[in-house]
């Protein structure tokens, strides 16, 4: 289950993945439409959810978990390369935000100590991790070798 914001109204809402291939997701505070691929955004985890929406991920495609805060320029400096990253997809990586000061338990268990880290997963396991802010296509062509 992945957390997609509503572009009208702002509001976070649950989206099924399974389910928003099968019918049109819409908004549950103002019925506007929301994404139409579930890809094109970076989709925001928790420490509750990262488990199905990573780990167990039920296809085979890679998984960007960007472990970023609010408070972090260089995060805030590679955000709109992992939006661009996320609509330029076409359903090949999922990427997916981690917000550090409000989740503790997985950047623990990955002994995150810099941000903005990059953890790339492939079925559930850890291959690749990136440290600080590089080029988009640096980025991009880490995801394409896995």
């Amino acid at each position: 289950m992945g957390i997609q914001v509503c572009p009208k109204c702002g509001a976070s809402n649950r989206v099924d993945e399974t389910a928003a291939q099968l019918r049109q997701p819409v908004c549950g505070k103002c019925g506007a439409k929301l994404s139409e691929a579930i890809f094109d955004k970076p989709q925001y985890v928790t420490d509750e959810t990262f488990g199905n929406e990573v780990l167990e991920a039920s296809n085979s495609v890679p998984v960007l978990v960007d472990c970023w805060a609010d408070w972090c320029s260089p995060c805030r400096a590679i955000a709109p390369m992992l939006d661009q990253l996320a609509a330029e997809s076409g359903g090949r990586y999922k990427i997916a935000k981690l917000n550090i000061d409000e989740n503790r338990q997985v950047p623990a268990q990955f002994s995150i100590r810099s941000i903005p880290t990059l953890l790339i997963f492939k079925n559930g396991e850890l291959v690749d991790s990136i440290v600080g802010v590089v080029p988009k296509q640096t980025i991009a062509a880490r995801l394409a070798s896995i």
